[in-house]
């Protein structure tokens, strides 16, 4: 059992990364990584939201869709357990943390309509994961959603003291170190 949670911790995280391998939740992934502080904290609240996400969807799942056979609103569930998540987590930011909550700005209830979350919700029923692998691979999909943030951050702050051409200043210069990116997570495929 440890072990099978172990796999899916690695695979989830690095080998599947989910923006790097599934080109899952791109926009934040793009939008958030100018500074370290700033994708750490997306990081954080994607982790919480999955996380919660995962668990809350797969008792939902087991305990109400499943046995009363309504397993084809699974998408709307999901959606409506997601959001609800999400403005919990603004909430949360806008009165404890009031900074993290203007550098995140657009971009925290965009998390609702981040696909990496709805996608790790219905993996976990295309999976037939349990719960508590569910909630791992929700963990882990979204470790690896912080990992792969917080790098291209902080190559994004190094690229602000380099001379870059004209023409790849911006966003063409992060697409292609994104790009390099995923062809470095690709190393990870061997692994498992």
């Amino acid at each position: 059992m440890i072990r099978d949670l172990l796999i899916i911790l690695i695979s989830s995280s690095l080998v599947s990364n989910v923006v790097l391998s599934q080109f899952l939740g791109l926009c934040p992934f793009l939008g958030v990584s100018k500074k370290t502080n700033t994708a750490l904290g997306m990081g954080g609240a994607v982790i919480f939201v999955i996380t919660l996400a995962s668990l809350v969807a797969g008792v939902i799942y087991k305990f109400i869709l499943v046995p009363f056979d309504l397993t084809y609103l699974q998408t709307i569930v999901f959606i409506l357990v997601i959001a609800a998540l999400v403005q919990f987590v603004e909430m949360f930011l806008k009165k404890f943390i009031p900074s993290l909550y203007q550098a995140l700005g657009v971009y925290l209830p965009l998390i609702t309509t981040n696909c990496a979350v709805l996608g790790v919700a219905l993996t976990n029923v295309q999976k037939q994961y349990g719960i508590l692998e569910g909630v791992v691979n929700g963990f882990a999909t979204a470790l690896g959603f912080t990992i792969s943030i917080t790098i291209l951050a902080g190559i994004r702050e190094k690229m602000e003291f380099n001379d870059i051409p004209e023409s790849f200043k911006g966003m063409p210069i992060v697409l292609i170190t994104a790009g390099l990116m995923a062809i470095a997570f690709c190393g990870f495929s061997g692994l498992l």
